[in-house]
């Protein structure tokens, strides 16, 4: 087992290893005062661990309710926000009482917000169960939920009580799951760390799950605890992002975050060597271990249909952007672009 310190506005720790379902309630019991709990999460999900996760909070004193809800992004929205309140209130939650994220990034994101906002802040734990949701969404305190004009449009930050990364539940992720996880964790190796890398290009990430997250977790430690309301370094874990938010916006969400991330960081490097940023070399590199692990790096939509998707973009501000740009592997910038000259960076990226 291993333990990371958060030390953001609340202090907490993410917890990663094998069999935590095991011991989640006693766990659960030192960080909360209340002895309600609401398990959230999805249909995928639910029903795999659901009961263990039940079973686990009652034994350690909790009073249990549910809510599960349609898998997939197209369900992070008001309306699930709004029926998930309206249960809690309907349950008679107080702020002491806890909410139990059981799932991937998008239980994660939606519980949190629900959390973040019920009686102006209630108790929050995460349980990841995607690997993205274990390395990335789950850490920092980012909540959110989407509007149609686009993605986490609304949301706080609000740092959870808890993360419990059990890696058993690793196992039964399908193997789309597995690589929208791998997308991340390449992000992190591009802006932080060559020996991370290096790492996962000679070894699959599957087998050696624990000692990756745990890197990965730790490079987000040192990101949260030096900006935690993202105005500053921690833009940095936006490298293929805004790209990628595109993607999946122009998808309407057929395409993964993942998938996403993972076109994105390609089309942003290949931008970046042609702006003169990086080498072709990079390009190169990037492109052979995200191909490695499945991902896609074509840009599937034209640059009028993606320019169109990032005016609504949370990362804008006034009428220019930021973009993460790399430079080397474990080193990139942050370069800020008039919001028009974002259809040239698209172009250069690849798009028609």
């Amino acid at each position: 087992m291993r333990t990371v310190a958060i030390n953001a506005s609340r202090k907490y720790d993410v917890v990663i290893g094998q069999g935590l379902l095991q011991n989640l309630g006693k766990m659960i019991s030192e960080v909360t005062s209340g002895r309600t709990a609401i398990i959230v999460s999805d249909d995928n999900v639910f029903p795999l661990y659901g009961s263990t996760v039940k079973e686990q909070l009652l034994s350690a004193g909790f009073e249990i309710t549910e809510f599960v809800f349609l898998s997939g992004e197209n369900s992070k929205n008001l309306d699930t926000y709004g029926k998930l309140l309206n249960t809690m209130s309907e349950k008679h939650l107080t702020r002491n009482d806890v909410v139990v994220a059981l799932g991937g990034g998008v239980v994660g994101d939606l519980a949190g917000f629900a959390a973040a906002t019920y009686q102006r802040g209630t108790g929050f734990v995460q349980v990841p169960t995607s690997l993205l949701a274990a390395v990335d969404s789950s850490v920092g305190g980012k909540t959110a939920v989407d509007l149609p004009s686009g993605k986490n449009q609304v949301g706080a930050f609000y740092q959870p009580s808890l993360v419990l990364c059990d890696t058993d539940t690793l196992k039964t992720l399908p193997d789309a799951e597995y690589r929208n996880g791998c997308a991340e964790i390449i992000k992190y190796a591009m802006i932080e760390d060559e020996a991370l890398f290096e790492k996962i290009k000679a070894t699959p990430i599957k087998d050696q799950y624990e000692e990756i997250i745990e890197i990965c977790v730790k490079i987000k430690q040192l990101y949260v605890e030096s900006d935690e309301f993202d105005v500053g370094k921690r833009m940095f874990l936006n490298f293929g992002h805004t790209i990628g938010h595109c993607v999946e916006a122009c998808s309407n969400y057929e395409i993964p975050h993942g998938q996403g991330v993972a076109i994105g960081m390609v089309a942003i490097t290949k931008a970046a060597w042609k702006k003169g940023f990086c080498s072709l070399e990079l390009c190169e590199k990037l492109n052979e271990l995200i191909e490695y692990y499945g991902l896609p790096t074509k840009l599937p939509f034209t640059a009028e249909e993606m320019f169109g998707a990032s005016l609504s973009d949370k990362k804008n501000f006034g009428k220019k952007m930021r973009l993460i740009v790399p430079e080397s592997i474990g080193k990139c910038r942050i370069e800020t672009i008039g919001q028009d000259d974002f259809m040239t960076w698209l172009k250069s990226g690849g798009a028609q």
